[in-house]
């Protein structure tokens, strides 16, 4: 039986009343019952307006608790949630609004300055989140509440708002409860529909296998308007009681260490390039050190040397981590190697919207290394080949976590499922006899050879990433040839004075070399440049669409 996620909820706000929930690091704090109490003060809102479950409400803002609280007050009124990422611009952002057919939307005045109320069909009305002023209404009655709503609060809660009032709903597993969409393109829209039951079956996986408790604490970094972020760095510590830290943006290395040292986390939930880099700029270059590779082929210093490493990373993270998941992308082989020869508490998981997010999971102490987990409760995988163990086939899966399909487009939506019922995830990979799934790149990155052999971009950039100055890279074809785009270590570069010719050199040396770890059909014939980072989606994978 799965538990409702509002059933947590209501279950934290009642056993923690007047501990602290949710906090905008270096700014205000809210208790669960002050969430409670801004929760029902919402729905009395919701209610003059004459908004009805099943309708949309909209939220486009930086993640804050502000954001969070107008979040849970939308979805325990059983209105659909439509979370739009703040780095949409503004013309996807109203383009989108409408497209959900959103009566609502919370935002900030920032962004509302620069969208066009008049273009706005169905909307009815604009909230500042941080203030809760009203950017835009065309509902008199809205505005009268709003003016009086310390008035109205009183009349209905004449005893004061107490832990007794909070009661939501938790029999609407089958209803929408969430539309997320996975890009701020506005032709053809891809709209992931998920349902009350969706979200509630990660919930209720995270509870189960990665169990948090009151007091403990998080850093949240990931957009809370992704599936990633919203259900493992919110709803999943809230169903568990915890205390959630806000970093408003996508923080500096310094600001997130600094927030990692105050806040303590007891996890962490992050990307690959957030680890790579630590160990790339410091572990790395400390294990390549003359004394330490003398040192490391004692086994006793070998053992000193790792606990050091080990207690470094978990004490630059807050020291109290006990589990780092890592997702959204692939990690790269070198480094990964090193994380498992410290024995640092980590795993790599595998998710997508369209499931709410999670797919694959394992715990770090039966996590294999180059998997990313096995599938989670409720779920079904299977690979579409005739050796699921051995010959590389899409994975397809089914079961609670998986969505209705996208919002009014029935083409994708029917693209996106097989005859039979299985959800094509456009990932290529395979199962082994433990069930660890692994992942061997995107089906429509698969780079097809002159002679007929399947090329995975992914396998090239995983080597690649492990040479001298290489940041990231993306493999693509051109003109019959593979050719690396790369984005060099460009701190390293300066520190070392390289000009681009001998920096072009060095690239022409990893080339040769990667060469010689490659089969004829897959070698690179030529690295190409590039000056700024790669382009990123919300999880902070490449967006490689742009490269090809």
């Amino acid at each position: 039986m799965i538990n409702h996620y509002l059933f947590y909820l209501q279950r934290s706000m009642r056993n923690g009343w007047d501990t602290p929930a949710m906090t905008n690091f270096g700014g205000e704090t809210f208790s669960y019952g002050m969430i409670a109490t801004q929760i029902a003060r919402y729905h009395i809102l919701f209610e003059k307006m004459g908004i009805k479950k099943g309708e949309k409400i909209a939220l486009c803002s930086k993640n804050s608790a502000e954001w969070g609280m107008a979040f849970l007050a939308a979805t325990s009124y059983q209105c659909v949630v439509v979370p739009l990422l703040n780095d949409f611009l503004p013309d996807s952002v109203q383009s989108l609004t409408e497209h959900s057919e959103s009566i609502l939307l919370f935002t900030d005045a920032e962004m509302w300055k620069k969208m066009n109320p008049q273009e706005f069909n169905i909307l009815k009305a604009a909230i500042d989140l941080h203030t809760n002023d009203i950017l835009f209404s065309t509902v008199p009655s809205l505005n009268e509440a709003h003016d009086s709503l310390d008035t109205l609060f009183a009349e209905k809660y004449p005893r004061g708002f107490s832990i007794t009032d909070v009661n939501y709903p938790t029999n609407n597993f089958e209803d929408l409860a969430l539309i997320n969409y996975t890009s701020g393109t506005t032709s053809a829209p891809k709209g992931v529909m998920l349902t009350y039951g969706n979200i509630s079956s990660n919930i209720e996986f995270g509870q189960w296998g990665i169990p948090n408790h009151p007091g403990e604490t998080i850093v949240s970094m990931l957009p809370l308007a992704h599936m990633y972020g919203l259900a493992f760095e919110f709803l999943y510590q809230l169903a568990g009681g915890c205390h959630i830290f806000f970093l408003g943006k996508i923080p500096s290395p310094k600001i997130l260490l600094g927030a990692f040292a105050q806040v303590k986390p007891y996890m962490m939930v992050t990307v690959p390039l957030v680890i790579e880099k630590i160990f790339k700029n410091t572990v790395i270059p400390t294990l390549q050190k003359p004394s330490i590779k003398f040192a490391m082929k004692m086994p006793f210093m070998r053992e000193i040397i790792r606990k050091r490493i080990k207690s470094k990373i978990i004490g630059a993270f807050g020291g109290q981590i006990r589990v780092m998941i890592i997702g959204g992308a692939a990690i790269n082989k070198e480094v990964e190697d090193l994380m498992k020869d410290i024995k640092l508490p980590y795993t790599v998981g595998y998710g997508m919207t369209e499931c709410a997010p999670i797919l694959g999971y394992e715990d770090c102490k039966k996590f294999r290394k180059g998997s990313c987990g096995k599938i989670v409760h409720r779920m079904e995988i299977r690979i579409d080949s005739e050796d699921p163990h051995k010959i590389v086939g899409e994975i397809q899966v089914r079961g609670e976590n998986v969505m209705k399909g996208y919002y009014k487009n029935e083409e994708a939506t029917k693209a996106a499922f097989t005859s039979d019922g299985w959800m094509r995830t456009g990932d290529l990979g395979l199962v082994d006899t433990r069930g660890n799934i692994f992942i061997k790149g995107r089906s429509k990155n698969l780079i097809l050879s002159s002679n007929g052999q399947n090329i995975y971009p992914e396998e090239i950039e995983d080597k690649l990433n492990s040479q001298p100055y290489v940041i990231e890279s993306v493999v693509v074809e051109r003109d019959k040839k593979i050719v690396a785009l790369v984005f060099p270590d460009l701190d390293r570069v300066s520190q070392e004075s390289l000009d681009d010719m001998r920096l072009a050199k060095v690239m022409e040396d990893n080339r040769i070399k990667m060469n010689l770890l490659l089969p004829n059909y897959s070698k690179i014939a030529k690295i190409e440049l590039i000056k700024e980072a790669f382009e990123k989606t919300p999880k902070r994978s490449i967006k490689r669409f742009l490269y090809n």
